[in-house]
């Protein structure tokens, strides 16, 4: 733990208390029954969108969008008609967040810890967001909560709704050069700022492990809770995929570890830049998951399998999903109509995870007891200008395109491109963090020599309870839930 900064705490405390700013703990989001019914009332009157102080406390996979509140754990169970496998396959719901992607956690993760801690000044610091997407809007969001101004970094190819997204809440926007893969653009930047900016905090995704403990403890338990529902009496929880991006969405396959010890964990990446499974490179379109290294917070030794998924099946399967032809066809395959209507939840990145799930599937040999569990990070309303230009390049989507890409890119997945990791081959992974993080991002062998150490993890993870502790001490000092609930009697 860091050392505090009183002088900094206090200042952020009365920021706070003048902007009716209340943080909820880690353990709030992971289960809503545990927030102050002074908190849920004021949620009722709040869009989900809202750039409210309120809507942290929706940083949560339980938001009930029809009762403004909570409910249960809002994921999407894609049929077996559909994929062609036996095995259930069910993706955690990311748009019902604030922002409309599950990123938004993580941002919360990296930024509350440094809040809380009095590292981080909203009061006269900028917050830099580093990102492939999704993770600097998600921060953008939490800095205009704070009202404190967020510096976005993204590659200049991504989709313009999250450009324009960005600067309608007030961040300032760096494009930096190339599409999802660029990620040491990004990190040159970061330097640069780091040399130039003196009035910046860089929390870069990547390496904060406040990303991999808000999944850790609230994305997992979530997937617990979900497998619990959707559970037969014979059911396994087999397996979790993830793309690992900035690898802390991967991080919910640590806690699921824990306690399904014989599930597996796959790490997914595109098959244009195969960075784990072939040391490769290369661009691609899955925009969110980004590559070229291995993320300082990915806990390979827990990583089972590597696999890459074509970026052409991605956004051949998000027409087909989405075009009026393709819902025909789907239709035409005995599926149900409020399932192809439930279709525009899934976005670029994850489709590319339902993929990987049925690649696993196949691999495994997986049955109608096994349930294969992801994540479906964004839905399609961040790609709609996608599809325009699918259409402007390819002209428009036919029955015949749609049948296809049903039966070659979403059905005919196959066993190819993947690889079982052995010890070796997850020590081997490990080792190339050496030359983004030592070699160029100023870690030293002794920090990732301890990130072998099981141990090492078991610790972090841990920090959640103290972390927990300090915010229910800084919402203390700022007396607005003890204010509220007075107020109520």
């Amino acid at each position: 733990m860091p050392k505090l900064n009183e002088a900094v705490i206090k200042k952020t405390v009365a920021r706070c208390r003048e902007k009716g700013i209340v943080i909820p703990t880690f353990a709030q989001l992971a289960d809503p029954a545990k927030v102050p019914d002074s908190v849920k009332k004021k949620l009722k009157g709040v869009g989900l969108w809202d750039v409210d102080p309120a809507n942290l406390f929706r940083i949560s996979w339980k938001n009930d969008v029809k009762s403004g509140l909570y409910g249960g754990v809002n994921f999407l169970e894609i049929p077996s008609e559909l994929t062609g496998v036996d095995a259930r396959i069910i993706g955690l719901i990311g748009k019902y967040f604030p922002t409309g992607a599950h990123k938004v956690g993580a941002a919360f993760g990296c930024l509350v810890p440094r809040l809380v801690t009095g590292e981080f000044d909203p009061s006269s610091q900028k917050a830099v967001w580093p990102s492939t997407g999704n993770f600097c809007r998600g921060g953008a969001f939490d800095c205009a909560v704070l009202a404190c101004t967020a510096v976005a970094i993204l590659p200049e190819e991504m989709s313009k709704e999250r450009f324009e997204w960005l600067k309608s809440i007030g961040a300032e926007v760096i494009a930096t050069p190339g599409c999802e893969s660029n990620v040491k653009e990004i990190y040159d930047k970061c330097w640069d700022i780091r040399k130039n900016r003196k009035d910046c905090v860089i929390f870069n995704q990547f390496e904060e492990f406040g990303n991999s403990l808000w999944h850790y403890h609230v994305t997992g338990p979530a997937i617990e809770e979900a497998f619990s529902k959707a559970r037969g009496r014979k059911s396994r929880l087999a397996g979790y995929a993830s793309a690992t991006g900035s690898a802390g969405t991967i991080a919910a396959g640590d806690r699921l570890k824990k306690n399904y010890p014989l599930s597996k964990v796959a790490a997914v990446e595109a098959l244009q830049c195969p960075t784990l499974l072939l040391n490769g490179f290369g661009g691609h379109r899955i925009e969110g998951i980004g590559d070229k290294h291995v993320p300082w917070i990915h806990n390979v030794r827990n990583t089972d399998m590597v696999l890459a998924i074509d970026d052409e099946s991605v956004v051949s399967i998000l027409r087909l999903f989405n075009e009026p032809a393709g819902k025909k066809v789907l239709k035409s395959q005995g599926l149900k109509e409020a399932f192809i209507e439930s279709l525009p939840l899934m976005g670029y990145s994850s489709i590319c995870n339902m993929l990987s799930c049925v690649k696993m599937a196949k691999y495994y040999e997986l049955g109608k007891d096994d349930i294969l569990f992801t994540i479906f990070t964004d839905s399609v309303e961040l790609y709609g200008s996608r599809l325009k230009e699918m259409h402007q390049e390819h002209g428009a989507y036919t029955e015949l395109q749609a049948i296809g890409d049903l039966e070659r890119r979403l059905r005919g997945v196959g066993i190819d491109h993947l690889r079982e990791l052995s010890y070796q081959d997850r020590k081997a992974l490990h080792n190339l963090k050496y030359f983004t993080w030592v070699e160029q991002q100023g870690k030293t062998v002794e920090e990732l020599n301890a990130l072998w150490d099981p141990e090492f993890w078991d610790r972090t993870f841990e920090q959640v309870t103290e972390y927990d502790k300090m915010i229910g001490e800084f919402n203390e000092r700022t007396g607005l839930l003890r204010e509220t609930a007075g107020a109520k009697k």
